[in-house]
């Protein structure tokens, strides 16, 4: 999968850094070209002359070199990369990294990248588990980034513990399933809805939920990575829509989205039904603003159209549906009930009962339910969720 992959490899200042050499030449044997980027620190440990023969390419590590006079442009890397692996990453670089601190080569060409990027940190283990760098962690995830969690055992310090580099073969081999996992959806179509839908009382209020969108995006995104053309229909959300493959439609009420989904479905090879759709709207909007008034207002609300049951009415044999579920009470219950008469081919619970997990959050607790069964999965950042739901949708499109 790494045949003709043209990788930059970006080296920070880590005693781990002696372990790129071996990583340059496994790429290598794997048939990828690499392009070498030092930061000034990670000449310390390793240099240029070991890398440069290694790679068969000059090592870039500043802006401009005075030997032979040549401009290095961060932003021909990238455009020139199919993947961009940062190993070892050291906290100060992974900081950098998260808050576009572009004080050196390696952060100009990561802020100019065009392509994935893996990030394989290494430090000490009390350095891994501070807060900041877990925080700066989350941030590089939500970015669309990949993080190649650290090992745990030894430690330069002596400690023992999590934070050691992951070995170049594994490192390789994960390179080496994401370009798998990159063609799983070429040429699917995928209708994707995102965020709240607000159904108006009047010219300024209206009905509506705490839905930021996010764990759509993030699947959009996820699926765009994997070759899919995805439809995203979203309500009023704050996000921009991500990098790929991807035609936004925008919304507002319930009734806008069903009818945006049915004209979309129909050519499409599977739906994520991800939007916190309101189940009621006033039965009247007034055409000017309710005034206040003594005594209390009497609000008449009437039933929206489903759009998951519609669908799922629709869906021709082959056509995938993949609902969510966000319950308080009788979870898996109510979820499997949601499975059944929607006919959906899963479900994706999350409860507001877990911390982390639900509206506004950058993390997501979930379980995916099917007549096969049920896959509960730990906390993780909603792009990590993302990948797991989209690994089980390619299961259902093979």
């Amino acid at each position: 999968m790494l045949e003709g992959k043209k990788i930059i490899l970006g080296i920070t200042g880590s005693i781990a850094a002696y372990k790129a050499a071996y990583l340059v030449r496994a790429l290598r044997k794997k048939g990828a070209e690499v392009q070498v980027v030092m930061t000034p620190a990670a000449k310390e440990f390793i240099t240029p002359v070991t890398l440069s023969p290694l790679s068969g390419r000059p090592v870039v590590s500043e802006f401009f070199s005075a030997n032979d006079g040549v401009w290095h442009s961060h932003v021909d890397l990238g455009l020139w990369a199919d993947a961009m692996l940062v190993a070892p990453a050291t906290a100060s670089t992974i900081g950098k990294m998260a808050n576009g601190i572009a004080d050196n080569m390696l952060i100009t060409t990561y802020l100019s990248m065009k392509c994935p990027v893996f990030v394989a940190p290494a430090m000490d283990l009390d350095m891994y588990r501070h807060p900041s760098t877990q925080h700066n962690l989350q941030l590089l995830t939500s970015y669309g980034n990949h993080i190649i969690e650290p090992a745990s055992g030894e430690l330069a310090s002596g400690l023992e513990g999590k934070g050691r580099m992951q070995e170049p073969d594994a490192i390789v081999a994960t390179l080496e399933r994401f370009f798998q996992q990159a063609a799983s959806l070429n040429g699917k179509t995928i209708l994707i809805t995102a965020g709240p839908t607000y159904e108006k009382i009047d010219p300024v209020r209206f009905i509506g939920n705490y839905s930021s969108g996010k764990m759509a995006f993030a699947l959009a995104r996820s699926c765009a990575a994997r070759g899919a053309r995805v439809e995203l229909v979203s309500g009023p959300v704050s996000l921009s829509t991500p990098q790929g493959d991807i035609h936004r439609t925008d919304v507002e009420s319930a009734a806008q989205m069903h009818e945006a989904c049915e004209k979309i479905f129909p050519d499409c090879q599977a739906a994520i039904l991800c939007a916190a759709v309101a189940d009621f709207r006033p039965a009247a909007c007034a055409d000017s603003k309710i005034k206040r008034e003594k005594g209390g207002m009497t609000l008449t609300l009437e039933p929206t159209t489903d759009i998951a049951a519609s669908l799922g009415e629709a869906k021709r044999p082959g056509q995938v549906l993949v609902g969510f579920a966000l319950e308080t009470d009788n979870e898996a219950a109510n979820a499997q009930a949601k499975l059944e008469k929607k006919h959906l081919d899963f479900i994706v619970l999350n409860s507001l009962q877990d911390p982390g997990a639900g509206f506004r959050t950058d993390t997501n607790k979930v379980t995916v339910i099917s007549r096969q069964g049920a896959q509960a999965y730990p906390l993780k950042s909603k792009a990590a969720v993302a990948e797991d739901i989209v690994d089980c949708l390619t299961t259902y499109l093979r």
